[in-house]
């Protein structure tokens, strides 16, 4: 097959544009597989391989997707995930921990974790140290085979605001020289002392001790929910309208019809399990105690549906005033509110199996974790 003929610069730049397209939509996660695909789309034949982008250009063009699609977001994403990367590597810091990958490159888009690299014989006992801080974690073993030679890697993953992976290494490797699989080059690592020069230099105006101490006292959502979400057993609801009993057995029977209607819609199975944690707050007004409580917790899209939830109800039941329904129609997730509305009116059933909150918010954490990747 005749290689297809174009300008070289010309010809990688489209293809180094694809293959960040690929990258940055999840639809590739190798580089390498990346730009064979996009250089197969674009020329529909051979490559020369002098033609192919180095995973450098990928990059770039991969951070600038990210900049024009999450703008400020992005911005204030990469600042907080230094300050929670370096309140981590300070609890770990008996390990030697080094924080390479993009988060100290600054090339971070939607979705991207914290990588830092540890040192200790033992992963039990970083586990042991996370475990005395309260930091929720998951250990992972993996393994890989890298220049014909099969490799255990030992992968500590933290749940917060943002993805961790902390890969563990035998601690006489704290002086080895890592290659980064996107140049080839000695990898760019950064100690405690380097990326706290890092964010001085790059913040000026940043309290740092102050930011740290917010990461510090930060609650991961998910323990907020389970925070919110077990009181709700203690809750009993008026038979007439609830026979089911108690309001977190209700709330698990909605959370079940929500995940059956729309099982990868994370804010609505959101709204499903969390509409009722009010009930344990303030029963007079018990939307409005929910929202309060998850603020910052929960997206703007969630919110709506639990302030609307009792709204949707009554309009059920055609109680609702003239004006607000049709502010509700008017809504783009309206449709989406009446089905919370029919789950929540069809979860009041007596003896029927539900997951626990454990079940339910680790479906959530799941799948999260899957529209991130």
């Amino acid at each position: 097959m005749v290689p297809r003929t174009m300008p070289n610069s010309k010809l990688r730049r489209q293809i180094a544009w694809e293959a960040a397209r690929l990258m940055y939509d999840r639809q590739e996660r190798e580089y390498y597989q990346a730009k064979l695909k996009a250089a197969r789309r674009i020329c529909r034949g051979w490559v020369k391989p002098q033609d192919l982008p180095s995973n450098a250009e990928i990059r770039d063009q991969i951070e600038l997707l990210a900049r024009m699609f999450e703008g400020q977001r992005r911005t204030e994403n990469l600042k907080q995930m230094r300050l929670e990367a370096l309140h981590l590597m300070r609890l770990l810091c008996r390990f030697r921990p080094r924080l390479i990958g993009s988060t100290l490159t600054g090339h971070v888009r939607q979705g991207s974790d914290i990588d830092i690299h540890v040192f200790a014989d033992s992963p039990e006992t970083v586990a042991q140290v996370l475990e005395q801080e309260g930091v929720a974690y998951q250990v992972e073993r993996k393994r890989v085979k890298k220049q014909g030679q099969q490799r255990i890697y030992t992968h500590i993953h933290v749940q917060g605001q943002f993805p961790v992976e902390i890969t563990v290494y035998p601690a006489d490797m704290a002086h080895h020289v890592f290659r980064s699989s996107v140049t080839g080059k000695p990898m760019e690592r950064a100690s405690i002392a380097q990326l706290e020069q890092l964010l001085r230099r790059e913040y000026p105006d940043l309290d740092l001790e102050a930011e740290l101490a917010g990461v510090e006292h930060r609650i991961d959502r998910f323990q907020m929910y389970e925070m919110l979400l077990v009181p709700l057993e203690n809750v009993q609801q008026p038979r007439r309208y609830h026979p089911e009993g108690d309001a977190l057995y209700h709330s698990l029977q909605v959370f079940d019809l929500a995940r059956e209607e729309l099982p990868y819609d994370e804010e609505f199975l959101l709204a499903a399990l969390l509409h009722d944690v009010g009930k344990a707050i303030d029963p007079a007004d018990h939307v409005q105690a929910a929202l309060d409580a998850l603020d910052g917790y929960i997206t703007p899209r969630t919110a709506w549906l639990i302030a609307h939830h009792m709204d949707a109800q009554r309009l059920r039941e055609g109680t609702l005033g003239a004006r607000a329904r049709r502010r509700l129609q008017e809504h783009e997730d309206y449709e989406t509110l009446l089905l919370l509305c029919d789950c929540d009116r069809r979860g009041r059933q007596v003896g029927v199996p539900v997951p626990t909150v454990a079940e339910a918010l680790d479906y959530i954490r799941e799948l999260s974790e899957m529209c991130a990747e």
